[in-house]
């Protein structure tokens, strides 16, 4: 089709027009029977209508006669349409540094255009921004009345920003009038659009919109853009490349691909080519076809020192003055920026980005800092590398979305601070699922998938603990700490519904700028301050355009941020997490320190500040591919954060955070006592406290802990009232209470204390009443005497014994070890004693109650039994018969037989069985009153899986010891 006739445009236009005629679309009157007046009453009512309608009229009248003289009279100095060609000359805008004499970037006057005609631009390109710009161009008359009353709405109802402008409309805009945002220059530009419609035919009109329109970095007209970023003329480019084009316009610093919103020009130009296979210029296979098109831009000049920096400040004042005025107006831009802490900043990243790719595949690194006293930058590097499209460096990573991780946690904890918790209240660090919903359970884990028990929220701050800081943010409500987030600064949390308790981990987008800026008001107790970039704008003309004013607000008690500096600043906190030598330290100098790393290893971050300089520092890849496992904010982010502080700090003066007053509540919990553990010495065979006269033997310690979350004690609407009455009310009560005692009883369990620990129990309070003086048993020997001879292989022992609780045992002991045991009465001894060689021995009789009240008598006995044939040593040897070195049994081989052989037997009168793993040795059991070759033992109880060294010891009748060389053992449990 030739293009010079311009038909598929005349077809455009039928195409409008006649489905507008031929619309389905029509009104119908309902029926509806009318009411019968009721003509005695309301005839008051009746007038003031008639009356009221009478005023409405007349008003609109007037307003409608005003508003044609207020037309008119603007259309008095209306520039004339036929004078678009005659423009401006452009003037350089220059940024500069914060000292107003280094020039970070010259954005020259000299405006770059290449006319071309209608005919030089392909069809797609005309499509492209006619159906993002004004599907209705070839329709309307200039303006868009159904457009004006649209964003009527969006404007003043919703509160949103939205335009109404036509092609028309946008071209009078840009080539005759100004950008300034009055209802004035849009009453001109409407009037203006609607007699240029009147002079020039509409293709006309839109050949001028393509060599006018800026699209960014002085490239005016598309023929000047395509070369610009394509490096090709626009008779040459694709779809894709059309609908990038066409994306410009709208906002060319905001989409610009050298900014840090390359993201969203994708994404603005996947929806306009959904445009164009909606309004049927294209199919949707083109567009989509299109969208997999990878796009090569022109490399950005390299002639501009803090280009992120940069790019952000020309984004911003763009965005308020116009892009017109940015590039041609002259500007004098004294910006924040203080060249000598961003030449440091570049560098250390750049050094340390080298060892984190390789190490930590880690590719990128971002770094902004703040003087937290005005909100003014100091430094802002976005990439390791502005200038290398290989891993996306013109993305300014201080003002992209990611997720911060735990370095969100101090907001949190400052927020349990305000409602009355303190540094010492105790949390329970045990894994807990946080979910009542059984099909998505929620339970996150510490870094070191350890659990600490009962900790500090000191503790927990400073060591990054996961599942104590869960639990702090639901007792400070999400609410209230999205409300803090807004107060600090935070543009990106909007969407509450969006957030749970996951919050408090990094499960929000947030900027390093934003971030690094809230950190600031830590830094100042409680201050905030808008973020500047500007200290000056002068116009061409040497006129002031705006100059820096502090904005500031206080939105936190510094008390409550006092307690955060403390625990951010105390080294000795997080030690045990950190290690004391760590890159979260100055040396002698105060500073506050906080990382951040996602779960996944995405991001990773470090922010930390003295009273005057806050800096945040992320490190990871831009497209969000993880790095090593490791690659925490500590190792990757916190390097690279010490040095450019230790380096623009230098010797400057050492400033000190104030202390925290920690007051008292009242509270255990919240003071930091979980308090209800007593560990009291207890009569085994009572239960009662032991006295004086408890036996020795039956004292054992026992410690009585009733562990409880702090829901248990702590109401979370007031923390700081009464203890709730019914804590199972709270929808987490039984989630964190049954994981803290699960945990206690696990620690009890594996706890290789000879105290035991009883859970929920209460102490006993009384004393034992039955190891008395009066219930001590009372015996005497009636023979044989002490010293007496005995010649007889048997020992013949009578007693007189009688005890208060009756006589329950006697033990008879030779030489101290065991060697008879009687509960029978009258509780003699007649047993043979042939394996004791002659002489002197002695005997002691020990005779107890049913509650081991225990009598002790003993005696020396002298053996002359002729032709004795234990007159020897008493010498002995064993060696193993069962089982085998290098067994391998599991806990259902238990209880499990211990074999030994024995050469004179007789001489042994104990054998003791123990085992050994990791340098501890436990005793299994003992084997008495050997009296054969072969020793049996059982085992009883099978020990945790591992290797263990398994050994017995004999000791003879004279105390002679024997130690069999170990032999080794393998357990493996079965479940």
């Amino acid at each position: 089709m030739p293009k010079n006739q311009q038909s598929w445009r005349t077809d455009k236009k039928k195409y409008y027009v006649n489905r507008k005629k031929s619309g389905v679309l029509s009104l119908k009157k309902k029926s509806r029977s009318k009411p019968k007046k009721n003509y005695n009453n309301n005839l008051l009512f009746d007038r003031i209508k008639k009356y009221f309608f009478i005023f409405i009229l007349v008003f609109t009248v007037l307003a409608v006669m005003s508003g044609i003289f207020f037309v008119a009279w603007l259309s008095r100095s209306l520039p004339d349409p036929d004078n678009l060609i005659e423009r401006e000359v452009a003037q350089t805008t220059k940024i500069y540094d914060r000292s107003g004499e280094e020039v970070l970037y010259e954005i020259h006057g000299d405006v770059k255009r290449t006319l071309v005609t209608l005919d030089d631009i392909p069809d797609f390109v005309e499509w492209a921004t006619i159906a993002i710009e004004d599907k209705n161009f070839y329709s309307h008359k200039g303006i868009s009345l159904l457009a004006i009353l649209r964003t009527a709405v969006t404007n003043v109802i919703r509160g949103e920003r939205a335009g109404a402008s036509t092609l028309t409309q946008q071209l009078v805009k840009n080539a005759v009038l100004t950008t300034e945002k009055t209802y004035t220059r849009k009453i001109k530009e409407a009037l203006i659009a609607y007699k240029m419609e009147q002079r020039f035919e509409k293709d006309e009109i839109l050949q001028m919109y393509f060599n006018e329109i800026p699209y960014g970095s002085t490239a005016y007209g598309v023929e000047a853009a395509s070369q610009r970023y394509f490096g090709k003329s626009v008779t040459d480019i694709n779809l894709a490349e059309a609908a990038v084009l066409s994306a410009l316009p709208q906002a060319p610093s905001r989409y610009s691909p050298y900014g840090s919103n390359k993201e969203i020009l994708i994404s603005r130009q996947h929806y306009i080519l959904d445009q164009m296979a909606e309004q049927q210029y294209i199919s949707q296979e083109q567009a989509d076809e299109a969208k997999q098109y990878i796009l090569e831009f022109q490399p950005p000049t390299s002639d501009i020192k803090a280009p992120h920096f940069v790019m952000y400040i020309k984004e911003i004042l763009s965005e308020k003055y116009g892009e017109k005025v940015v590039e041609q107006g002259g500007l004098k831009i004294i910006t924040t920026l203080d060249l000598y802490k961003q030449e440091i900043a570049e560098e250390i990243i750049a050094e340390a980005s080298e060892g984190n790719e390789e190490n930590h595949n880690a590719s990128n690194a971002g770094l902004v800092s703040l003087d937290p006293k005005t909100g003014q930058i100091l430094a802002m590097v976005g990439s390791r590398d502005y200038f290398n499209e290989e891993i996306d460096g013109q993305v300014n990573i201080t003002t992209s979305l990611r997720q911060p991780g735990s370095s969100m946690k101090p907001l949190v904890y400052a927020v349990s601070f305000l409602k009355g918790y303190t540094p010492n209240t105790t949390l329970y660090d045990v894994v807990t699922n946080f979910s009542n919903d059984k099909v998505e359970p929620y339970e996150p884990h510490n870094y070191d998938l350890k659990e600490h028990g009962p900790v500090s929220i000191r503790k927990a701050l400073a060591g990054s603990l996961n599942i104590p800081a869960v639990k702090a943010i639901y007792l400070a409500g999400v609410d209230s700490v999205l409300d803090l987030a807004e107060d600090f600064g935070y543009s990106t949390l909007n969407d509450r519904d969006r957030y749970g308790m996951s919050l408090v981990l990094g499960g929000g987008e947030v900027k390093l700028l934003e971030h690094t800026n809230a950190f600031g008001v830590f830094a100042r107790e409680g201050m905030w301050r808008r973020i500047v970039g500007v200290l000056k704008i002068t116009d061409s003309n040497g006129d002031v355009l705006e100059e820096f004013e502090l904005d500031e607000k206080r939105v936190i008690d510094p008390k409550a941020i006092r307690q955060i500096n403390n625990i951010l600043s105390d080294n000795d906190a997080r030690a045990y997490a950190f290690g004391a030598r760590n890159w979260l330290t100055l040396g002698s100098r105060p500073v506050a320190v906080k990382t951040g790393t996602t779960n996944d290893y995405r991001d990773a971050w470090t922010i930390g500040y003295t009273p005057s300089i806050v800096t945040g520092v992320w490190v990871g890849n831009f497209d969000n591919t993880e790095m090593k496992r490791g690659s925490a904010g500590g190792v990757v982010a916190a390097p690279i954060w010490h040095d450019y502080m230790e380096r623009i700090l230098g010797d400057t003066p050492v400033e000190y955070f104030k202390e925290p007053k920690i007051i008292k509540t009242g509270k255990a919990i919240l003071d930091g006592d979980i308090g209800t553990a007593q560990t009291l010495k207890i009569d085994k065979v009572t239960g009662m406290l032991a006295s004086e006269n408890t036996p020795e033997e039956l004292i054992e310690e026992r410690t009585f802990f009733e562990p409880h979350s702090i829901l248990y004690y702590v109401d979370v609407n007031d923390p700081l009232g009464e203890a709730p009455k019914n804590p199972a009310k709270d929808p987490q009560f039984e989630l964190w209470e049954s994981r803290v005692r699960a945990w206690a009883e696990k620690e009890i369990a594996s706890s290789s204390s000879a105290t035991s620990t009883i859970l929920g129990e209460v102490p006993p309070t009384e004393i034992d009443d039955v190891h008395t003086p009066e219930n001590i048993p009372q015996v005497s020997i009636v023979t044989p005497g002490n010293k007496q001879t005995i010649s007889s292989p048997k020992l013949d022992v009578r007693l007189q014994v009688s005890a208060p609780r009756g006589v329950k045992q006697v033990d008879y002991l030779i030489n101290d070890i065991l060697f008879h045991t009687t509960q029978e009465y009258p509780f003699n001894l007649n047993e043979a004693i042939n394996f004791l060689n002659n002489g002197w021995h002695n005997l002691k009789i020990k005779v107890c109650d049913d509650v081991f009240n225990c009598k002790t008598r003993e005696l020396e006995f002298n053996l002359q039994v002729e032709n004795n044939q234990n007159n020897n040593t008493g010498d002995f040897s064993l060696e193993w018969s069962s089982p085998s070195s290098g067994l391998a049994v599991s806990n259902i081989d238990f209880p499990l037989k211990l074999e030994l052989k024995a050469i004179n037997s007789s001489a042994i009168a104990r054998i003791n069985f123990y085992y050994e793993k990791n340098s501890e040795t436990k005793t299994i059991g003992s084997a008495e009153n050997i009296n054969s070759e072969l020793v049996s033992f059982n085992w009883e109880e099978a020990p945790l899986s591992g290797t263990y060294r398994l050994s017995a010891e004999a000791v003879s009748w004279l105390k002679k010891s024997y130690r069999l060389s170990p032999i080794t053992i393998i357990v493996n449990n079965i479940n």
